[in-house]
């Protein structure tokens, strides 16, 4: 069936138009708060380049996370589906199996040519060298590239490095331990010095014209470190923001540096005469590091931060831009979510989709149309949430949020749940007041309803 299903892919592909085989770039950053833009109403925050691509597409009002961890957020980008189902329920754990229909598979499939760029955080790169979280012999069982996953062409960490001289540690300046690979058993050994989010777009943009020089549409995903930490920021950087302390200057720094790298790249389609046929996406992967008040990073005010299932754990800044088919300036209050890449584009690029495994994500055309004529498009189904000592299940209205009695390694596994919250999004979108009491019937409705998806996804 899955052959049949790619045959007939290519066909489509081979019919279309240039105007249904648009590029695809992802970008990507990591561990960047819904509230960490200038766009966003930060007050200090120069992110001029980021704030134009909200301004020349949409952007998202309700756009999350899958998860409120980096991994399962990005295999989430990758499969549609919440990361439980592909295995991979946190940070460092689990890998992308090769039986994952995969949105760079797909793509391939149907004449793209694909790259990645940046933090993998996926599975480990090397079976040979004890690099990172679990490189070499003792994480060969999760060794899974983005080379054998689909990429044609890579320059990837296995996690995080340091946002500027990615290569050394921020205060030793001995080797950091974390390598770029570029293919197997390939590591990048040149070109490393500096601002990290200039070091990967320096990778991206030679494969990018490449491509626009074959006349061979691309995916192209931009996975950048920053603000994660070690977060370091150049003295240049940094000096925007010599009023504040030196840990929000170095946060405050790598921002506004990712931003001048996302402004490059788009220069370069411009300059490339390509911008009117690529379409480029941009989140973050989860909220912000660090205790609330103590750390830089900001959720704009929402509840919970980096690890929590609270809005401001899985909330996160989101625009798309694609000219002549996203229509500039418009603001997109759909629910939305990561897990909805892989649908959209593949209704986009009139792929079948998948059927071999159940997906999560919802095709955004829908809402993206709405906004266009002003109005808002319901979710097509509600999303659910599950990490750690958390379950969630989020419609457009109303939020469950259950909390899980114990906590097990494996997440196949299903604890009960203990007590839940409801929240009215609409009217309080900072999760302050448990409603459960007014609304006996919706908390009802969907326990039932997260109950029956928490089953599925183990």
């Amino acid at each position: 069936m899955r052959c049949i299903l790619q045959i007939g892919a290519l066909a489509l592909l081979a019919a279309a138009s240039a105007a249904q085989r648009p590029n695809v770039v992802l970008i990507m950053a990591d561990d960047l708060g819904w509230g960490d833009l200038g766009v966003q109403g930060h007050p200090a925050l120069h992110t001029p380049h980021l704030d134009q691509m909200a301004a020349d597409g949409a952007s998202f009002a309700r756009f999350h996370a899958a998860a409120p961890v980096c991994s399962p957020t990005r295999a989430s980008c990758l499969t549609g589906r919440h990361p439980y189902r592909a295995d991979i329920p946190s940070a460092n754990r689990g890998h992308l199996r090769r039986d994952e229909v995969s949105l760079q598979g797909l793509l391939k499939q149907a004449g793209y040519r694909t790259g990645h760029f940046g933090k993998w955080h996926l599975g480990t790169l090397t079976k040979t060298l004890v690099e990172s979280n679990r490189g070499g012999p003792r994480g060969s069982a999760h060794y899974a590239p983005p080379w054998e996953r689909g990429f044609d062409v890579c320059f990837s960490t296995e996690a995080k490095v340091p946002t500027f001289d990615p290569m050394k540690h921020p205060t030793t300046g001995e080797p950091y331990g974390t390598h770029y690979w570029t293919g197997p058993e390939q590591r990048a050994t040149r070109g490393l010095e500096g601002d990290d989010s200039r070091v990967i777009m320096d990778r991206a943009l030679p494969f990018v014209r490449e491509c626009v020089a074959d006349e061979a549409p691309f995916l192209c995903v931009v996975w950048l470190h920053a603000p994660h930490l070690p977060c370091v920021a150049s003295e240049a950087d940094r000096a925007r923001y010599r009023d504040f302390g030196e840990q929000a200057q170095h946060y405050f720094g790598c921002i506004t540096a990712l931003d001048r790298q996302v402004g490059r790249l788009r220069r370069a389609l411009d300059d490339l005469a390509v911008a009117d046929e690529t379409m480029i996406w941009f989140c973050s992967d989860n909220g912000p590091e660090g205790r609330d008040g103590k750390a830089p990073g900001s959720t704009g005010g929402l509840r919970g931060r980096k690890r929590s299932l609270y809005e401001g754990g899985t909330r996160v800044p989101a625009f798309a831009v694609w000219p002549g088919h996203i229509q500039a300036g418009v603001e997109v209050r759909t629910l939305a979510c990561t897990s909805d890449y892989l649908p959209t584009l593949a209704g986009w690029l009139q792929l079948p989709l998948p059927t071999e495994h159940r997906l999560d994500g919802v095709d955004l055309r829908p809402a993206l149309s709405a906004a266009a004529r002003g109005e808002t498009a319901p979710r097509q189904q509600a999303i659910g949430f599950e990490s750690a000592r958390m379950a969630t299940w989020t419609s457009d209205r109303f939020k469950l949020v259950a909390h899980l009695k114990g906590q097990t390694k494996d997440h196949r596994a299903l604890p009960p749940v203990d007590r839940v919250e409801l929240f009215d999004l609409r009217e309080d979108p900072q999760e302050q007041t448990n409603a459960a009491a007014d609304h006996p019937d919706t908390v009802a409705a969907m326990r039932e309803s997260l109950a029956r998806w928490r089953a599925s996804i183990r």
